[in-house]
C-alpha cells in the first residue's frame, strides 16, 4: 500500500513491484476521470518516468506517499491557480529571489526580473526544468511553475551579425542506476552546446557504458537527445541519472 497525495485529496493504493509507472497513472487516471498523459507521479522529488517499474524505486515501500500533480489544463477547473508564489531566479554568478502570481505572463518575469536586477529584457532565456520559457504571453502554470520552483537566466551576447551565448565548459557527474554497473559516479567535462547525443557517444566511445539504449534525466526530467546540455539547464556540479531502457517519443 502506498499513500497518493494530491492538491485536493489523500487515499491508499495497493500496487507491486513489477507495476509499471505507466500503468499505476493509468489506474489513477480512471479513479480520478482525468487523462493519463495529464498526470505526474513523484516522490521526494523524482518524478517516476514511464519507462520504469515499481521496483527500479527502492525509495518506495509499504506507506510512501507518492505525489499526484496534474497537468494546469485539466486542474483549472477543480483548482485555483492564481495566488502568489516565490521563485529562484538563478543567474550564472548568483540568485534572487522574485514574487510572481502564477497567472503572470513569462513577460512580466522578465520585467520583474529587470527591475530587480536591470537585466536587459531583450537579451534574456529562460529555463525551468530544462524548458525554455520561449512564448511571452503564455502564464507560468502552463509550464509548471510552483512555489520555489528554479528559474535559470542566461544573457545572449549580442553581436554585429546575431546573438550569441558563449560556450562554457561544464563539469558534472553521471550516476547509473544501481542495475549498471551498481550505481557508479562517472565524472564528465563537455561544452555546455554539446547534445546528449554527443554524450552519449563520448561515455560509449571511452567504453565507459556498454552500447545498449538508455536515457539520461535531470531534475527529475528526461533529456531529449537532439538538445544540448545548456538548453536542458545542466550548471557545474549537477548529477545527470543514466537509466537502462528507451521511452516512446510519443509520450515527449
Amino acid at each position: 500500500m502506498v499513500t497518493i497525495v494530491s492538491y485536493a485529496q489523500e487515499f491508499t493504493v495497493e500496487i507491486s513491484d513489477q507495476e509499471p509507472v505507466l500503468e499505476i497513472k493509468r489506474r489513477l487516471g480512471q479513479f480520478l476521470e482525468i487523462p493519463t498523459s495529464s498526470i505526474t507521479l513523484s516522490v521526494s522529488g523524482w518524478e517516476l518516468l514511464d519507462g520504469l517499474d515499481m521496483e527500479d524505486y527502492p525509495i518506495i515501500s509499504h506507506g510512501t506517499s507518492i505525489h499526484l500533480t496534474v497537468n494546469p489544463i485539466f486542474t483549472a477547473p477543480l483548482y485555483n491557480l492564481s495566488g502568489k508564489i516565490h521563485v529562484n531566479v538563478k543567474f550564472p554568478s548568483k540568485q534572487i529571489t522574485v514574487q510572481v502570481d502564477r497567472t503572470d505572463t513569462v513577460r512580466s518575469l522578465k520585467e520583474k526580473i529587470h527591475i530587480i536586477d536591470e537585466a536587459p529584457i531583450k537579451r534574456m532565456q529562460l529555463y525551468c526544468n530544462g524548458i525554455e520559457l520561449e512564448d511571452d504571453f503564455r502564464n507560468l502554470y502552463e509550464y509548471g511553475i510552483k512555489e520555489f520552483s528554479e528559474i535559470v537566466v542566461f544573457l545572449k551576447y549580442v553581436s554585429r551579425a546575431k546573438d550569441v551565448i558563449p560556450v562554457r565548459k561544464l563539469c558534472f557527474t553521471i550516476q547509473t542506476s544501481s542495475s549498471l554497473f551498481n550505481g557508479a559516479r562517472i565524472p564528465m567535462e563537455m561544452k555546455d552546446s554539446s547534445t546528449v547525443s554527443e554524450m552519449r557517444n563520448e561515455l560509449l566511445a571511452s567504453k565507459t557504458i556498454p552500447r545498449d539504449e538508455y536515457i539520461f534525466v535531470h531534475k527529475q526530467r528526461i533529456m531529449r537527445e537532439s538538445c544540448s546540455l545548456r538548453w536542458h539547464g545542466v550548471e557545474n556540479g549537477d548529477t545527470l541519472f543514466v537509466f537502462k531502457g528507451s521511452i516512446s517519443r510519443g509520450n515527449f
